[in-house]
């Protein structure tokens, strides 16, 4: 189970760092459509639309986190509801069968 989590820890990572190089070409992209601003401002842009963008993939991944976990609560709530109707299932044929067993014996005797 560490493995899976530890290998599960890297593809986070290194998808993020993926995040973060796609964000960062992205924002050179869009700030050479001004070529008019000068280097600093240009470099301004850059910053600020890269933090934007990994701001709004934070956001994504958090909300997917977050559906993730209330998927899982309800999945485990449902598999115990299951869970307890079959074994209430169960144990009604175990003591039906025990008195269409016993009770025929009884009624004879």
């Amino acid at each position: 189970m560490d493995s899976r989590v530890e290998f599960a820890r890297i593809e986070g990572f290194l998808a993020w760092e993926a995040e973060v190089a796609a964000a960062e070409r992205d924002a050179a992209a869009f700030a050479a459509r001004f070529p008019w601003l000068p280097a600093a401002e240009r470099e301004a842009v850059e910053q600020a639309y890269t933090a934007d963008r990994l701001r709004y993939a934070e956001e994504v991944v958090d909300r997917a986190v977050e559906r993730c976990r209330r998927l899982a609560a309800r999945y485990r709530a449902e598999c115990r509801r299951i869970c307890t109707r079959w074994a209430a299932l169960c144990l009604s044929v175990t003591v039906a069968a025990a008195l269409f067993a016993v009770v025929p014996a009884a009624l004879r005797g």
